[in-house]
């Protein structure tokens, strides 16, 4: 009777755990093809950066001119899609991207009138608004008649840039199998693995917040510093900002890398992933974070200001004007 009792305790504690892994959030995921496989495969245009030569991927290009690298690349989203992880979709990210660029025609920085000089990714990025980024090089080995794939997979928190995973490998030898299927015969055993670990880093980001950074920065001609005091509290500003974040980060979590008259650079900004707004939870990414802290200074100090974002986990909110 007892061992019933246990098998049905370790029965019932299971289907217990197993209810709240199918519900557990899971990370959003974007595909695309590595940096070294793009350069390797020439698709990427060379810019001149004030004498330096630079590579700018082209995925575009990648995607219109390889039909083996969107095969490849819906494959992996299919096995993704099944496992249970919702991926974005590279080709329509791409078309987005471009209805973007016709819509905004350039992006400027906010101090000068000078284009900001973003990189592929990032660009690519500001669409998809992927939890993880998922680089993925492959090449086809042959020997004889036979060939097989060879692959790799790095995850990379698209915040941080942070490497979250990796997975590699070959598969068999195959007479006449397409890409497709030398890519599924090479991944399908060690792809759980490989999610294990994407969940697991989304998992602590979900306990612990999502890492960004914050940078104040001040008008030349505002007048004030960061160090002039503000408001009933008869405090420093930036010991405010810092009240501020210490109120609206996950357990407080923030460092403080620098603090002058004119800038403060806050790392390891441990942000909420979701907020409530009008009664609703929606992601909180960074923008909205430091909005919320412009929003702060306006309505307590009445202090205008403005956020500009670099990547998805930068943001640089510019106090005594807009």
């Amino acid at each position: 009777m007892k061992t019933i009792l246990n098998r049905l305790t370790i029965l019932f504690v299971s289907l217990i755990l197993m209810n709240m892994h199918g519900q557990a959030k899971k990370p959003s995921l974007l595909i695309v093809p590595s940096d070294n496989w793009c350069i390797q495969n020439g698709y990427y245009d060379v810019i001149d950066n004030q004498g330096t030569e630079l590579k700018i991927i082209n995925y575009k290009r990648a995607v219109q001119e390889n039909p083996d690298l969107l095969t490849a690349v819906s494959k992996l989203e299919e096995m993704l899609q099944l496992r249970g992880f919702p991926p974005k979709n590279l080709e329509q990210t791409l078309k987005s991207l471009e209805m973007q660029k016709v819509r905004e025609n350039q992006v400027t920085s906010f101090d000068s009138a000078s284009s900001i000089a973003v990189s592929a990714m990032d660009e690519l990025n500001s669409i998809a608004k992927a939890d993880i980024l998922i680089q993925f090089t492959w090449t086809i080995n042959q020997l004889g008649p036979q060939k097989s794939l060879t692959y790799v997979l790095s995850g990379f928190d698209s915040y941080t840039n942070k490497p979250v995973g990796n997975s590699s490998g070959t598969g068999p030898n195959d007479l006449t199998s397409p890409v497709a299927v030398l890519l599924e015969q090479a991944v399908t055993d060690k792809m759980d693995g490989f999610l294990n670990l994407m969940q697991m880093h989304f998992d602590d980001m979900f306990a612990n917040g999502r890492e960004v950074i914050v940078e104040i920065r001040t008008w030349d001609d505002w007048g004030y510093s960061l160090m002039d005091y503000f408001g009933e509290e008869d405090e420093e500003l930036g010991i405010l900002i810092e009240d501020w974040l210490a109120d609206n980060t996950v357990q407080g979590r923030f460092s403080t890398a620098d603090y002058t008259d004119t800038s403060m650079l806050f790392e390891q900004v441990r942000i909420p992933l979701f907020t409530e707004r009008n009664g609703r939870q929606r992601a909180l990414d960074t923008r909205m974070f430091v909005s919320n802290l412009r929003r702060f200074i306006k309505s307590n100090y009445e202090v205008d200001a403005k956020v500009d974002m670099q990547g998805l986990g930068k943001a640089i909110l510019t106090i005594g004007g807009k």
